[in-house]
């Protein structure tokens, strides 16, 4: 093989999974926010098991499903990071802000009490859905839409696509990407003000 054809069958395989990773994300949305709407469900549906260990399994499968749908949600949405990506790639114009809802979100349940702070929780819910929301309409409206033919598609809907109209899509890539980073940081500072030792005070 020339180096050509190497430089074209990498850049093949890069497209294809940048593209599985867009589609595969509106799956993972919609999962990420149907577990989180679930929770007040799952929470009566412990109380039905008659042995503790049963309920305990139920509760502890569907926290760990819910976290790791979220946190993969944020990982594939590293792709609205790179901004020759968002420029070439047909990807949602919003995916970026909706990567920064699900980060967060994860930063809310490190910073909460997790399940047992109802405020918290609703706060999640509420990213989440407008995550999705940001991701899944501009992914239907915009990305599929531009495929069909007519004065609406052609003339609308590519304003929802980054490669399309890179003029927003780029900004949004970097606002995106100093949002995250700074909440990045409050999660460290967070951890790190956990962490500190504090001395005993003496009697």
């Amino acid at each position: 093989m020339t180096a050509d054809q190497v430089s074209g069958l990498f850049s093949a395989g890069e497209g294809f999974m940048e593209g599985t990773i867009a589609a595969a994300l509106v799956v993972l949305w919609v999962l990420a926010l149907g577990l989180h709407l679930a929770q007040p469900y799952m929470a009566r549906t412990t109380g039905k098991f008659t042995l503790r260990l049963g309920a305990d399994l139920w509760w502890i499968i569907y926290v760990a499903l819910r976290d790791i749908f979220l946190v993969q949600v944020f990982l594939g949405s590293f792709i609205f990071l790179y901004p020759d990506v968002v420029k070439a790639k047909e990807l949602p114009i919003t995916g970026g802000l909706a990567a920064v809802c699900a980060f967060a979100a994860l930063l809310i349940k490190l910073m909460t009490k997790g399940d047992g702070d109802l405020r918290g929780m609703r706060i999640q819910t509420l990213l989440i859905g407008l995550g999705a929301v940001l991701y899944v309409g501009p992914y239907f409206l915009g990305t599929q839409m531009t495929l069909l033919a007519g004065k609406l598609t052609d003339q609308y809907m590519p304003l929802l696509v980054t490669s399309k109209n890179p003029d927003v899509a780029l900004p949004l890539s970097y606002l995106s990407a100093a949002l995250i980073g700074i909440l990045g940081i409050a999660a460290v500072v967070y951890n790190l003000r956990q962490t500190v030792v504090r001395r005993p005070k003496a009697v």
